[in-house]
């Protein structure tokens, strides 16, 4: 814990100062590195101002593109997102994943993390950006819709990852399983593939589909990024099915179908019948017609069949880019090569087959002072003798000595977050020491401070230690990037464990308004639910949880539920109890608005107390809400339909009713898909207890 306040010090006291000078005129003489900001992206490449500009500008309009198929004005973006672009081939290959001791044939991958996601690109190959437009509209989905079926999201990832975009214009749904059979080798020799795999349109041509109800039901893991081949008939239906939902502009009623069969359970083919206003089998047939009406598929299929057949083939719809030249304001600027080096090693460090040689790559680089450390070393003694010397009142041989920290951050902060990972706390408090020594401004490390207090915290059953200032630094990181899932999700854990249910409650919220599908954030929240002896909440919260497709959060859940009895019995648990001490011994100002919030939210909740236990049982219910009556404010009625019956609903207090999926109430919904927790007065009137909006 003592390495953990020493290093919090240093960055918010400023006690060991950084004495790097600028050197940004030095390093773009000599380093081929850049540092490319777009809108929404950063870029970073040794290809050159033109190229890098160039990559970041095909992610803005994939982006664009993207949001536009989703029919959504503003997409999400809840962990940071940067493109490493290497200019050559034998750069890139020594980067890449193996497999089967080889690296990976394409020219471009993804690497996930919890923290920020990665994007590798070999620019020797035209368009390389392609080769990861699946893993980007997974990546997209996974941030801005709520969890759907498999055919549903790797329809629209097969569907997005043909698109092809320039300066001008946007092509998109050729097959994107589709190759040409003949290759040609650098003598411009060519050579016929044997028995190659058989493209989208080529299993589909078959006379046998797998049927609505069965594609629509089939279970397929969408929650990784680690998927095997997409040449199968259930990749080939689900992009055509996704080909022919969007062309039609059926996205609102495939919401609806989602919602009949998650929500309300409807069988397959009623839920079919109610949304899109057809039968399984009509519209299993306006989807083959379809198919068999997309020309531009058949022509390219029987062209990749012949020698010298082009890669690109034209493609079934085009359009004017959403983004241009001209739509991105963007930035860049010269990057050390040593930072640049670093850089790299913490992207090969996060490949599980090239983490050991990375590892020692960082090492030699976090302790190797780099050509423009050295210069900079000088410069300052130099300058520091030469005021020692004019200096009359000092004896010539007595130099002050100068405070200098050599080495390289990005290195370091890098190996703290592979400590980090692997529970090697003591070594990540050490490296995290160390970057602050050297840029106590990157708030990079201030958030991996905040998660290694909180892993310790967790791994050693024991309080999070310096609770107040982890809440200070993760309130500047939020001011840093305000999108940051993972930030607000810390940020409630602290909360909670300093006592502030209410103000916990409004940061998960936030974080799961930024990433829908992530269920530890769900379970989080379910947690905090019984902090704040939300009981009915939090059993609803983890019912639905127990069949997550996440192992340990479906466990988690499961083991919450058993549990529930016993916190209700004695109405507070024994941690809740210790957890509303944690911030008494510690009284900066912050620390008091803290206890003030907490305070506010115990009297509310004394207040809600107050009386009579209800000894009602609560309903839950999914239905539509109709309408919201809040003429008696702070009350209000919501007027909610499930099935032909008709729900008024009460809440005393609409500002602190527990909301779900929204971050504050409001008088104006109507017809929205709900999930309401509700204490019953009659057949047709009760009290709300939460309302989860979908």
């Amino acid at each position: 814990m003592g390495r953990i306040r020493t290093i919090t010090i240093r960055l918010l006291c400023g006690i060991l100062p950084a004495v790097l000078l600028s050197l940004s005129s030095f390093a773009a003489e000599q380093s081929p590195w850049l540092e490319i900001h777009s809108t929404h992206y950063t870029v970073i490449t040794d290809a050159g101002e033109k190229k890098g500009k160039e990559v970041a500008l095909r992610f803005e309009q994939m982006r664009a593109v993207f949001a536009t198929l989703l029919m959504k004005d503003r997409l999400n973006e809840p962990a940071p997102l940067t493109i490493l672009a290497f200019k050559n081939d034998k750069d890139y290959y020594q980067t890449a994943p193996l497999q089967q001791g080889q690296p990976i044939g394409v020219p471009a991958f993804f690497v996930p993390g919890e923290d920020q996601n990665f994007v590798v690109l070999n620019l020797f190959e035209e368009e390389s950006w392609r080769a990861v437009a699946h893993n980007f509209a997974h990546l997209l989905l996974n941030y801005n819709y709520p969890p759907a079926e498999g055919w549903f999201d790797e329809g629209l990832a097969e569907y997005f990852s043909s698109i092809r975009v320039d300066n001008r214009q946007v092509e998109i749904g050729s097959d994107p399983e589709l190759n040409p059979v003949f290759t040609t080798d650098l003598l411009e020799n060519q050579h016929e593939a044997q028995s190659p795999p058989k493209s989208l349109t080529e299993l589909l041509g078959a006379q046998v589909w797998i049927s609505l109800p069965d594609l629509f039901t089939m279970k397929h893991d969408t929650s990784t990024y680690s998927e095997g081949t997409h040449h199968t008939l259930f990749y080939a239906q689900s992009w055509m099915v996704m080909h022919y939902l969007l062309h039609e502009k059926k996205l609102p009623e495939t919401g609806t179908y989602f919602d009949l069969v998650e929500n309300q359970h409807l069988p397959v083919a009623e839920a079919i019948q109610k949304a899109y206003g057809t039968s399984v089998a009509q519209l299993d047939q306006a989807i083959k017609d379809y198919f068999h009406s997309l020309t531009p598929l058949f022509v390219a299929l029987d062209a990749s069949k012949q020698p010298g057949a082009q890669r690109n083939a034209p493609q079934v719809y085009q359009f004017p880019v959403p983004v241009g030249l001209d739509d991105n304001t963007m930035t860049s600027k010269p990057m050390r090569e040593a930072d640049g080096h670093a850089f790299v090693s913490g992207v090969k460090v996060r490949i599980p087959e090239r983490r050991e040689a990375s590892l020692q790559e960082l090492k030699t680089l976090a302790t190797t002072p780099s050509l423009a450390d050295s210069k900079a070393s000088e410069k300052e003694k130099e300058k520091e003798n030469k005021k020692n010397y004019g200096n009359k009142n000092k004896d010539d041989n007595d130099t002050a000595p100068l405070i200098s920290a050599i080495g390289n951050e990005v290195a370091h902060r890098a190996l703290a977050w592979d400590h980090i990972q692997h529970s090697e706390f003591d070594a990540a408090a050490e490296e995290l020491s160390d970057a602050a020594a050297l840029d106590q401004r990157d708030l990079w490390i201030r958030y991996y401070l905040c998660v290694l207090k909180y892993r310790i915290a967790q791994t050693k059953h024991t309080d999070i230690q310096g609770l107040p200032n982890m809440m200070q630094d993760l309130r500047a990181v939020l001011d840093w990037r305000p999108e940051f899932a993972a930030a607000y999700d810390l940020m409630a854990m602290a909360r909670m464990e300093g006592g502030g249910s209410m103000t916990a409650m409004q940061s998960e919220r936030a974080a799961i308004q930024q990433s829908p599908r992530n269920q530890e954030y769900l379970y989080h929240l379910g947690e905090i639910y019984v902090s704040a002896k939300k009981w009915d909440a939090a059993k609803a919260l983890f019912y639905r949880l127990k069949t997550s497709g996440n192992p340990q959060v479906a466990a988690a859940a499961r083991g919450e539920l058993d549990r529930l009895t016993t916190e209700q019995k004695y109405g507070i648990s024994a941690a809740s109890a210790t957890a509303s001490q944690k911030l008494a011994p510690q009284k900066s100002p912050f620390d008091v608005l803290e206890e003030d919030a907490a305070k506010r939210a115990a009297a509310q909740q004394s207040a809600q107390n107050s009386g009579p236990a209800d000894r009602r049982p609560s309903k839950f219910v999914h239905g539509r809400l109709v309408s919201v009556d809040c003429s008696q404010s702070p009350g209000a009625v919501l007027t909610v339909t499930s099935g032909t019956t008709v729900l008024k609903l009460r809440t005393a207090d609409y500002k602190s009713l527990l909301l779900l999926g929204a971050d504050t109430f409001s008088c104006a919904w109507n017809d929205r898909t709900v999930l309401v927790n509700y204490k019953p007065g009659g057949a047709a009137d009760g009290d709300l207890v939460s309302l989860e909006m979908r």
